[in-house]
């Protein structure tokens, strides 16, 4: 079932204790078209179908990866998104839209990206993996 628009932002803003909308906005568009472009299959369209349709639409045309970025490089590639993100506040804003990601996603979806991502990305959606 597709989450709404402000509900998916809410709780992103919520998440990220972002002062405004427009910051939980930016953070989901910069977020969502870097995993978008880690992500194939029907796990990607499962996902997209889940997310409010404006956000579904970045996840669904990025470029894509030449390689899977490993988390830190995630990071590092958000922050050059971002109009003046450090590593550090790119980490909170990769954390606070994957954890709302995975809420929406559920359970089984999750797993299921996590399995294409690098290792350590669990701790990105705020759902640590037993080892």
């Amino acid at each position: 079932m597709r989450v709404h628009w402000d509900a998916f932002l809410a709780a992103v803003q919520e998440r990220g204790e972002y002062p405004t909308p427009d910051e939980a906005e930016r953070a989901s568009r910069v977020v969502l078209a870097l995993l978008g472009a880690h992500l194939v299959g029907d796990v990607r369209s499962e996902l997209a179908a889940r997310l409010p349709e404006t956000l579904a639409l970045v996840l669904l045309n990025p470029l894509q990866a030449h390689e899977p970025l490993p988390p830190e490089r995630f990071i590092r590639a958000t922050s050059a998104w971002i109009e003046g993100a450090t590593e550090k506040t790119a980490t909170w804003d990769v954390s606070a839209v994957l954890s709302v990601v995975a809420d929406t996603a559920g359970e089984d979806l999750t797993n299921r990206i996590l399995l294409q991502l690098p290792v350590g990305y669990d701790l990105l959606f705020g759902r640590p993996q037993q080892t």
